[in-house]
């Protein structure tokens, strides 16, 4: 199967994808999830014109020089004025309280000389209104529409709006699976020969930030009988990301143990570096992505591709990370024919973002990720590039 483009395999992995089922949670407990229905305000805010300022409530046509205005009453918030202001009149009014009929203004209190029932403004005082009105946040019937991740802004906004609970997308689960003979989990004692398994908890802590729920399997051994266990253990997975084996070695027995499982191949090995064997396809009722199993390949992929592959399950749009522009912080040589994701550091400059590749670009050295902050990206086949040359880099 020929190399695919990056843009290619986004297109055809997301087509893979179908927003999971929604669910009613309370507004409490909807921060950072995915508005699937809109919000509909059930009235104004504020429902009545309310003061800005805290002084008296009166008509402007009475600041005339000197006029002395009787007071007779007051208005706070909860607890309005129930009469009408009339000529010659003002009502005490506090910040946020309904502004009373008749009152056109709020003559701030800083601004008011108070005497025994009276108020008189000083000259020179501020003439405006002072006043919100009625709707002036949002009318009845405004909407916040679905899909949105909930911001702590728009939960306020929720919550003004009168919404609780709310309509959201749950969280898509995903089964990772490290795949191999040479891994051991974190807290066992390796032999000689092996390694401490490393790329499903930096994946699981990336996808859950995107809104998945993620469980990691227990490890797969170069098996068939093991693969096929751990295939068992991933039933009911929205997605099944499969972590090593997807190569083309002897014992990259992955993708035939998918096949035994009805796995339908959409495509195997991108033109990108790290990540080229990456596949993907659907497997029964899941989404299935297989990733290589280096580490940084891992995790680089997991970045480009399951993020997005995430977003796209919780009904947005899946789009690709977003890649900003930048200096080049540091020469870099000529690219090969496949877009390279180069682990790099993004600064501030004076003239913008400063972007440097890490001096080491190995797919296996997890320190060189874990120093990065961007993935600086080359285009297949980018010339050599200079100091200050115009980049590209994604967030990592």
């Amino acid at each position: 199967m020929a190399l695919i483009s990056v843009e290619e395999a986004h297109v055809r992995l997301m087509a893979l994808l179908t927003p999971v089922s929604t669910e009613s949670v309370p507004l409490a407990a909807a921060g950072g999830r995915i508005l699937a229905a809109d919000v509909v305000a059930q009235r104004a805010q504020p429902p009545v014109a309310i003061s800005a300022m805290d002084g008296y409530a009166l008509r402007a046509v009475d600041l005339a020089a000197g006029a002395s205005l009787r007071v007779i009453g007051t208005s706070a918030a909860g607890r309005g004025f129930g009469g009408a202001v009339g000529p010659g009149e003002a009502v005490r009014i506090l910040t946020g309280a309904p502004v009373p009929a008749g009152a056109d203004m709020v003559l701030i209190q800083e601004d008011a000389e108070a005497g025994e029932g009276a108020v008189v403004p000083k000259p020179g005082h501020d003439t405006d209104a002072n006043i919100r009105p009625a709707g002036g946040d949002f009318p009845a019937g405004a909407r916040i529409r679905a899909p949105r991740r909930l911001s702590p802004a728009d939960l306020a906004l929720v919550a003004a709006m009168g919404a609780d609970p709310v309509r959201v997308f749950r969280r898509p689960e995903v089964a990772l699976m490290m795949t191999g003979d040479e891994l051991v989990m974190p807290g066992e004692a390796p032999g000689p020969d092996q390694v401490i398994a490393s790329n499903a908890f930096g994946l699981k802590a990336m996808l859950e930030a995107a809104g998945a729920e993620v469980r990691i399997l227990p490890i797969a051994r170069d098996t068939r009988e093991s693969l096929d266990l751990g295939f068992s253990l991933a039933r009911g997975a929205d997605l099944v990301v499969t972590i090593g084996g997807a190569s083309v070695g002897d014992l990259d027995l992955v993708r035939p143990a998918a096949a035994d499982r009805g796995l339908d191949l959409e495509f195997h090995r991108i033109a990108m570096r790290p990540g080229k064997p990456l596949m993907a396809g659907r497997l029964g009722d899941a989404a299935f992505v297989g990733l290589p199993g280096n580490p940084v390949s891992a995790l680089v992929t997991g970045r480009i591709f399951l993020v997005p592959a995430i977003e796209r399950l919780l009904g947005l749009a899946g789009d690709p990370p977003r890649r900003l522009g930048a200096r080049l912080g540091g020469a870099v040589g000529a690219n090969g024919p496949r877009t390279h994701f180069m682990r790099a550091r993004v600064e501030p400059g004076p003239d913008g973002w400063r972007c440097t590749a890490c001096d080491r670009q190995d797919s296996s050295l997890l320190s060189v990720l874990a120093e990065s902050n961007a993935l600086l990206v080359r285009p297949p086949c980018d010339p050599a590039r200079p100091i200050g040359s115009d980049v590209e880099f994604i967030r990592v």
